[in-house]
This record gives C-alpha cells, structure tokens and sequence, in this order.
C-alpha cells in the first residue's frame, strides 16, 4: 500500500442511481484494505441525489470507485461542437435537460449506420462498458449528468480531469468488468422480481465466493461477515454486490496510490478512463 493508501483507510463502492428512490437507491459500500485483503465495513442506502451530494461533503478522506461514466466519447464532442477541456464540457452537459441530451444524441445516432450508431470512448472497449451517451438500458448518459456534477458540487478530485479536495479521491469504476471474469456471461443480477431466479442466486453466491479467494486479476481477497454475505446474496437486484465490486476498484487504485491512481498515462483527459481497466 502507498502512503496515501495508509492515511485514506476509508474506500469507497458506490452503485449509482440517476433517479434514486426508496425502491431502487444508491448504494454506497465502505470498508478498508490491508495486504491485499479488502473488509467490507457497511453498506448504506441513499434514496436521493441530495443525500448523495451531503454524503460526498463530509469531512473525511476516501477513495472511492463510483460505477457512472466520468466523461463523454471524444468522436461526439468534436461532432456537436461541444467544449474540448473536461470542465468546461462538464458544466454544458450539466446546463442541459435530460429530454434535451436525449434528442442531442438521438439525433446523432439516427445519422449513423447500423451497428455504428454510438460513439465510444477509449476505455469502454477494454472494459466492456456501455458508450457514456447512451440513454436507456442502462441510462449512463443520465448517470453522468447527475452523477459529476454533484462530485464537482462537492469539490471531489478527480485525477487526471479535475483537481480538487486531495482528501476525498474519486474515480470511475464498472463492476461488471470484474464480475465477468468470475462468470463469463452468467447473469447474477434483475430489477425485474420474474427474472430474479434460483439460477442468478447462484451466480451471485459463485461470485462472493471468488472474491472471497482471490480469484480475480486484482489480487485482492474480500473479506465479509456471514451476516453481510447473506445480505448480498438475497439483493437480487445485485446493488449490492455492484458497490462491493467497485469497492474491489477503489482498494486496488489506492494500493497504487498518488497522483494517478493506476489510470493510464495515455489516458484521453476529455474522456476519462474506468479504473482497473
């Protein structure tokens, strides 16, 4: 572990929601690390981006994996004529509507051929992810125009696009990057109760028990009580264990400590990069 490792104990998974509620919140996992254990300590619903931006501005140190997109394709920006610096892009596609960004990008991809219809950011190849601009299935687009700016509200650091509180460290994870690698393309996970079957609890409970032991390119080994394990294995909706996997990311990123946090030098400073890619 890094120095900034040893002084930041507390890590950070966050499951993200652009519409949280009481049915369907954000999850935030917590929890520390140490020789290459990762100790999962409390899992926290929040049921609003309010309290989502409250939790961010408390006064303490982390490093947290956050599973939203941090920036959008480059190929689209320079399309729309949008702003080329990350920060100033930011607080356009914050200036916009959601029905505004969706018929922005419709658009876009209405002009395009078949099975070329997004534009995709560097990261989201590697790492399996959905392009940022996308709008339904999952809404990533909505998750970014809700998640950054209330990371830059509450004057977070994002290394490698927007220097602010050294403290409070984020970065962007996706946790199904790691899940497949543990199950290829089993499912583990439904917010649609017909399509939470005994198959996706199993899958669920193969996962944390792959985790468990270390099975995973991170080295990292999870560390859970009987207690939390049951609770993760009965969220079907597999929040949960989203937020545990990013807090896998954030243990691994600040085990390679500062200023980059294992972000690629190469990295596209407008587009951002998914941790542990």
């Amino acid at each position: 572990m890094s120095t900034r490792a040893a002084i930041s104990e507390l890590l950070v998974g966050c499951d993200f929601s652009s519409s949280p509620s009481r049915r369907k919140p954000i999850m935030m996992a917590t929890g520390s690390a140490l020789k290459g254990r990762v100790v999962l300590a409390n899992l926290e619903r929040l049921d609003s981006l309010d309290s989502f931006e409250q939790w961010l501005r408390q006064e303490r140190a982390w490093t947290g994996a956050f599973d939203f997109p941090f920036g959008l394709p480059r190929e689209l920006v320079m399309h729309l004529g949008w702003p080329t610096q990350w920060l100033e892009l930011m607080r356009h596609y914050a200036s916009l509507s959601r029905p505004e960004i969706r018929n922005t990008f419709a658009a876009f991809c209405d002009a395009r051929p078949a099975g070329h219809k997004f534009a995709h950011r560097s990261t989201d190849k590697p790492a399996g992810s959905s392009p940022s601009m996308k709008w339904v299935n999952p809404p990533v687009a909505y998750m970014l125009h809700a998640g950054v700016p209330r990371l830059l509200a509450a004057d977070v650091h994002l290394p490698g696009l927007h220097d602010g509180d050294i403290r409070r460290v984020a970065l962007e994870g996706y946790p199904g990057m790691l899940a497949r690698e543990v199950l290829g393309n089993r499912s583990y996970k439904s917010d649609d109760k017909a399509k939470q079957t005994p198959e996706r609890l199993i899958a669920r409970k193969d996962l944390i028990t792959a985790l468990e032991h270390g099975q995973n390119r991170l080295g990292l080994r999870l560390k859970v009580s009987h207690a939390q394990r049951d609770a993760l294995v009965d969220d079907a909706s597999g929040d949960s264990l989203d937020a545990v996997l990013c807090l896998l990311q954030a243990a691994w990123a600040a085990g390679q400590g500062a200023p980059a946090y294992g972000l690629p030098a190469e990295m596209d400073s407008l587009e951002g990069w998914i941790v542990t890619t």
